[in-house]
């Protein structure tokens, strides 16, 4: 199915592009589910398709060794999966995992780097300003993790969540979570309690509802709010 302009839209990237831009790209794009854990690029290996979200999130994750892995940064519907190929690396260092499900559109990193060529400079543009919004955020992620409580980042990682769905509920198991934050499941038990108790969520079987985002934002640590000005100056705005 031909995807239309108004679904491609609902990626940011792509919705910063006129009629003109974006029109060429549209017989390139598929959408396809983002399936929980599918790991959609692995370190050390070509990118053969770059991937737009719609809805979900998307963790950048580095691989330290004896199994344990740190979330660099996450993308949702504001980015592009697969930067490096716009940044002529074509092998990440990093691997690119599906936290939170949801769909995407998706090109061929040879259809992408075809368009670059030849189109105005509009969509290279727009993804140049996705990666600087992205290295704010790598940055800001680097700094907050020796600074701020699990507590705080937690709240931080949920509302960086709920703002790339449709919807203020969403799967998401401990394991992953604990993962993100590169702490024990127990902790996130923990915390997960606390903000329940706050009134800020309810968390049942895997499912997380935010039930009170200004009370969930309080909470989390002011890099929440730093990243989406990042964000927004890089591309909403625009």
């Amino acid at each position: 199915m031909a995807i239309d302009a108004t679904t491609a839209r609902r990626n940011t990237v792509l919705a910063g592009l006129d009629t003109q831009a974006l029109a060429p790209l549209l017989p390139d794009l598929s959408e396809v589910p983002l399936p929980l854990g599918q790991v959609l690029h692995e370190p050390g290996q070509a990118i053969a398709t770059v991937y737009f979200p719609l809805l979900g999130v998307v963790s950048v994750l580095a691989d330290l060794g004896d199994g344990q892995v740190v979330e660099a940064a996450t993308i949702g519907r504001e980015g592009m999966v697969g930067i490096s190929v716009f940044l002529d690396a074509s092998t990440p260092t990093e691997r690119s995992l599906v936290q939170v499900a949801g769909r995407a559109l998706t090109m061929s990193a040879e259809d992408l780097g075809e368009h670059l060529a030849d189109a105005d400079g509009a969509l290279a543009t727009r993804l140049a300003r996705s990666a600087q919004a992205m290295f704010s955020q790598l940055a800001r992620n680097a700094a907050c993790n020796r600074v701020h409580t699990v507590h705080q980042r937690a709240a931080r990682w949920l509302l960086m969540t709920a703002d790339r769905m449709d919807s203020p509920s969403f799967d998401l198991t401990q394991h992953f979570l604990a993962q993100m934050l590169a702490v024990r499941r127990t902790s996130v038990n923990e915390v997960a309690r606390s903000l329940a108790e706050d009134g800020c969520i309810t968390y049942t079987r895997g499912a997380i509802t935010v039930t009170d985002r200004p009370r969930l934002q309080a909470q989390a640590c002011d890099c929440y709010q730093a990243i989406r000005r990042d964000t927004d100056a890089a591309l909403v705005a625009r």
